[in-house]
């Protein structure tokens, strides 16, 4: 009897010492911190709603092993550095970063915290990295390949509008990719019969200005841009009041009335780059990581833009479409 007393007292007290040094060694557990540095005008755009969906199909739900730390900039490009030295002061694990200006701002915040880009067009062109496979430093990202895609988008285009002469591409002057955009604009408009108008702005006034050149049925290239210029939601709303047919470079545009566009959805570049992230807080170096491309893109279609312009859309166009909004 006294034997089996002492087993159980025995038994008790490891079952004690276990709990105790279990949860001793969750509460010493590493919750990792993920800083989040853009410069759109919400907390949970697209692309991060993607990044942490991603890690938690990964093993990192939020709360439990990792947690976000949120800087962003509402437009506003030139508190970009303030909030970029915040995230380093906070000693975050790894800064997740959107298109090309913030990510150049993040790397010359800090040299060793890991940074994870979802929307860079060009890394290479921006002078982010000088190698995809082999990104060097403490960058690594995915590339959202909009340069690569401009002809396939006057394809579209001019297939959804086969009565279109012209395009105006409206581009800031300050773009480090323009100059390929333009290379390849040009070429595909040349196949197609399109005359295009490339327009430079610099100022508020200059991109007013150009706007005013519009005309009913011209169309309009909308090249995705980092700009306190706001250039893709003002051509936008161009679009609409001037009944100019617009393609833009993300199916975001979609559901705020664009007409079509193509190209990679940010949601799944956000998710795309979680496994990148999830790979450095597994131990792995950026270094180590070559630059990823998207795996899909979208073809997306407002058929009540298409409607409210007056344009038929092709069957061929709608079989192939990804998103269609009615």
């Amino acid at each position: 009897m006294m034997i089996r007393s002492a087993a159980i007292a025995a038994a008790l007290t490891l079952g004690v010492l276990a709990a105790a040094l279990a949860a001793e060694a969750q509460k010493s557990a590493k919750v990792y911190r993920i800083g989040v540095l853009h410069s759109a005008y919400a907390r949970n755009v697209p692309w991060v709603e993607g990044l942490k969906n991603g890690l938690l199909e990964l093993g990192f739900p939020e709360g439990r092993e990792v947690t976000f730390e949120h800087r962003y900039t509402e437009g506003n490009l030139e508190l970009l550095p303030v909030a970029a030295a915040a995230l380093v002061k906070a000693n975050v694990d790894v800064i997740f970063t959107s298109n090309e200006d913030v990510t150049r701002v993040a790397m010359a915040a800090t040299q060793t915290i890991p940074i994870v880009f979802a929307q860079v067009r060009d890394p290479i062109g921006a002078g982010i990295v000088s190698e995809l496979a082999h990104p060097r430093g403490n960058v690594t990202g995915v590339s959202i390949l909009t340069v690569e895609l401009t002809p396939k988008r006057l394809e579209v285009l001019k297939e959804l509008v086969p009565n279109l002469r012209r395009v105006w591409l409206i581009y800031d002057a300050r773009d480090p990719s323009i100059d390929f955009v333009l290379q390849k604009a040009r070429a595909a408009s040349a196949q197609l019969k399109l005359q295009l108008l490339a327009l430079p702005v610099q100022t508020t006034e200059e991109f007013v200005r150009a706007q005013r050149a519009i005309r009913a049925g011209d169309g309009l290239l909308v090249h995705d841009q980092p700009t306190l210029l706001d250039i893709s939601a003002q051509l936008l709303k161009k679009s609409i009041s001037a009944k100019a047919p617009a393609i833009f470079a993300s199916p975001f545009w979609i559901d705020y009335g664009a007409l079509v566009s193509y190209g990679v959805d940010y949601y799944a570049a956000g998710r795309q780059a979680a496994h990148l992230v999830a790979k450095i807080l597994r131990g792995a170096r950026p270094e180590d990581l070559p630059v990823e491309q998207p795996t899909k893109f979208e073809l997306a279609i407002n058929a009540t833009t298409a409607q409210t312009l007056g344009i038929t859309i092709p069957p061929s166009l709608l079989l192939r479409a990804d998103k269609v909004i009615k």
